[in-house]
């Protein structure tokens, strides 16, 4: 389970004692007004008018870092309905991918709306609580689902928990992972592909709720924000950036640059350059700053 992250929603002081909204509105306003400090996810809609047969109304879409479409449906407390509910408007989502590339080209323009990743939409559950059940369930879908449990602690402080999350991958997906693997072989040669398979196992080992999702420039890491991301092996050097704060570390030239405002494949300005399974090493701590700060 990963560890409570608490945002500040008021700049004030509050006490510590944890209780749920007074109503499920409450939650969705508040995660709304800052989703993208809160789940890494920019907002797009609210209460968005699905046209099917059974009609429905999906609380929050958005678009997460890398791209994917986003899903964010909320409620008060326990409710044993919201996955399914929430899966119910994914299955809308990916028939209408029009309805929602139209979305994204009225509010974050037409680049945004040409880089989708429909291949890992995303849905997001915000709860009061879940049920053992509920993060069983996650894992027999082959969905990408995450399940957050809140908590408001007095007027200025909400906490959010992520309780599971889960990857789905569709066969398409797996077989072009499998040929950019195939390429990056034959490009790259077979010690930095090595040492690529050894930084993946690291970023996935650094504890639960660690999700992986392929894009073509690069591969990221997520704890509902991405902390990591590996661009293909260049000839000498393996680049992977992540979401540390570069002031915080001390840079060592031909190890870490500091790339804040400088554009470059996936998300985080602290640039690692690997070389070796010594430089790996070096790495790791780095690799769980960045993870402890998503």
């Amino acid at each position: 389970m990963v560890g409570l992250k608490l945002f500040n929603t008021a700049g004030g002081v509050s006490e510590v004692v944890p209780r749920l909204a007074e109503v499920e509105a409450d939650v969705q306003d508040l995660v709304e007004a800052h989703m993208e400090t809160m789940l890494g996810v920019r907002f797009l809609a609210s209460e968005y008018v699905i046209d099917c047969v059974d009609g429905g109304r999906i609380d929050s879409l958005g678009l997460d870092e890398n791209g994917a479409p986003v899903i964010v449906e909320y409620k008060r407390g326990t409710d044993a309905g919201v996955i399914n509910q929430g899966l119910y408007y994914m299955a809308w989502l990916t028939n209408h991918k029009d309805a929602f590339r139209n979305l994204v080209r009225d509010r974050l323009g037409v680049t945004a709306a040409s880089q989708i990743l429909w291949s890992a939409p995303r849905l997001i559950c915000v709860a009061g609580d879940f049920t053992r059940y509920d993060a069983h369930a996650v894992r027999e879908h082959r969905r990408s689902i995450d399940l957050v449990r809140y908590r408001y602690f007095g007027s200025d402080l909400i906490g959010l928990e992520t309780v599971a999350s889960v990857t789905g991958h569709s066969v398409t997906t797996r077989r072009l992972r499998r040929r950019a693997a195939g390429k990056s072989v034959a490009r790259s040669g077979g010690a930095l592909v090595e040492l690529a398979e050894a930084v993946d196992e690291v970023l996935l080992g650094l504890g639960d709720g660690v999700t992986r999702v392929q894009r073509k420039q690069y591969r990221a890491y997520q704890r509902l924000w991405n902390f990591a991301c590996v661009c293909p092996p260049q000839q000498t050097k393996l680049l992977v950036y992540l979401k540390a704060d570069p002031k915080t570390v001390d840079l060592v030239s031909g190890f870490t640059r500091d790339v804040t405002g400088l554009g470059h494949h996936g998300t985080g300005d602290l640039e690692l350059q690997l070389r070796t399974e010594r430089d790996l090493e070096r790495a790791q701590d780095l690799f769980r700053l960045s993870y402890a700060a998503a």
